[in-house]
């Protein structure tokens, strides 16, 4: 039975995990950042080490990704055997280097150790599945699940089936990615390759031609796809990319005028030049030329920011990467601890300051970040879209700030809310920005909410369970004290 529910997938208790490298240190930053124990087994001395700078990697991008509260992190186990790995846990992910020598074994091994109902996942780029299903127990609940780095932060993973795989293998394992933050793409058919790696080496074999003919540098290649068809990406795949460049209404007829340009000599197709010693250091000298001063460790942040920066612009607009990213917020405030008895403030938000808070723009921060600890509090009592489309919801009328001590880049803080008086038309609520660990309240702000009804727009009361959710909130957090207000500028 899963351990968590909601509508974005079920999230295991937890996974087992077979390597520690690259993909699989992003694996596990991924899945311990969404509340689940990770059982990692690798034999390199220096995997903890790698893994938990991953894990740093990817902590500082997820408070720059996401102002909603994380679960508790899971924990991280270290063993020394792929039995005691996959023991009790609900899904395996294999990501040991790409030799099916490797894969095979270690797959098999797994199978025998694990629960005959656990799934077991390789992360694979190109192997098809039928070939790693030879030696496996069950093979019937294994599967390729393909993803791509950085894990932590990129959602799409390719789900592929052997011939042995069960169709319900494919649904769980989809519902367990969906679950913390991932794309599934489930695959119509096994192919090597796969279909993202597919189109991306394409690109790759081309980009490598130019620069073996001289016909451009490293740095020429990759600024030709950053500053054009690079940048449509996100939003729109090569054919759709394509179908929209000409005025045709009709798609057959649009595709039918690319026929001939198609059929031009531009590309190698599947041709690779020859990695001599020449082309190889051609290669390595444009581009450690290309990163200039930038270390591989900042190159990584770089790209986690700018990708960071993307997927919220995604976000914004409801489209791509940027719905499963807000499909992944909503289970995350699906998870807001219970209610109970003596409840104090809710932890409705989190986020790490940036260098941008402090810019002359710095008013505009502080709003945004109460303003979706309002929304995480409003889902937290009952406000979702079903409410808002029977019902109504609650609109912002008022809201006061307090700057009480200084902020700075780095910072990592967190939003207390609590509910200062509510009636059947109204919240007042106070939330409390302080640095993580630290009691001292840094920004206050006082926001006034009225419920607005569904049909007429108009005032009117709150109804059914938001309403028993909210009163009964309200009365825990009356005896809760109240931060003292002082009116202090951040400079």
């Amino acid at each position: 039975m899963p351990a968590s529910s909601n509508l974005s997938g079920w999230r295991p208790r937890a996974v087992g995990l077979l390597g520690g490298g690259l993909i699989g240190g992003g694996w596990a930053a991924r899945f311990l950042l969404n509340g689940v124990d990770v059982r990692l087994y690798a034999r390199s001395a220096n995997t903890v080490e790698r893994v938990q700078k991953i894990l740093a990697d990817a902590r500082r991008a997820y408070r720059r990704l996401t102002l909603v509260s994380l679960p508790v992190e899971g924990s991280l186990t270290v063993v020394t055997s792929v039995a005691d790995a996959v023991r009790g846990v609900e899904l395996v992910q294999e990501s040991v280097p790409e030799r099916l020598e490797l894969k095979r074994p270690l797959l098999a091994a797994a199978s025998q150790a694990a629960a005959p109902e656990t799934l077991i996942c390789s992360s694979t780029s190109g192997l098809r599945p039928s070939l790693l299903q030879a030696d496996v127990d069950h093979p019937e609940r294994m599967l390729v699940a393909h993803p791509f780095n950085p894990v932590y932060l990129l959602p799409l993973v390719e789900l592929c089936a052997g011939q042995q795989t069960a169709p319900e293998a494919l649904v769980r394992g989809a519902e367990i990615y969906r679950a913390v933050g991932m794309y599934p793409l489930v695959m119509r058919k096994e192919v090597d390759g796969f279909i993202a790696n597919r189109l991306q080496e394409a690109v790759f074999r081309e980009a490598l031609w130019l620069v073996h003919d001289d016909v451009a540098t490293v740095q020429e290649v990759d600024d030709a796809v950053r500053y054009s068809f690079g940048l449509r990406r996100p939003v729109m795949g090569p054919v759709q990319g394509y179908r929209v460049t000409v005025a045709e209404t009709s798609a057959r007829r649009a595709m039918e005028r690319f026929a001939p340009e198609l059929k031009l000599p531009w590309t190698k197709l599947t041709e690779v030049p020859e990695f001599t010693d020449a082309f190889l250091d051609k290669l390595a000298e444009q581009s450690e030329t290309q990163a200039g001063k930038l270390t591989i460790p900042e190159l990584e942040q770089k790209r986690d920011d700018c990708l960071v920066a993307v997927l919220q612009g995604l976000r914004a607009q409801g489209y791509g990467a940027g719905e499963t990213l807000a499909l992944w917020e909503q289970g995350l405030r699906d998870r807001l601890p219970q209610l109970t008895s003596g409840s104090g403030p809710l932890r409705t938000a989190t986020g790490q300051i940036t260098s941008e808070w402090n810019a002359q723009d710095t008013e505009s921060h502080y709003p945004q970040l109460f303003g979706i600890a309002t929304e995480n509090l409003l889902r937290y009592i009952g406000v979702d879209g079903e409410y808002r489309s029977n019902n109504g919801g609650y609109r912002l009328i008022e809201m006061h700030l307090s700057y009480l001590r200084e902020l700075y880049a780095g910072d990592c803080v967190q939003v207390l809310t609590q509910i200062l008086g509510a009636d059947d038309m109204c919240i007042r609520l106070l939330h409390v920005l302080t640095r993580e660990g630290d009691e001292e309240p840094m920004v206050t702000g006082e926001q006034l909410l009225v419920h607005i009804n569904a049909g007429n727009g108009h005032r009117g009361p709150v109804q059914g369970h938001v309403r028993e959710r909210v009163l009964e909130l309200a009365r825990l957090h009356a005896e809760l004290p109240h931060p003292e207000r002082e009116n202090v500028r951040l400079r």
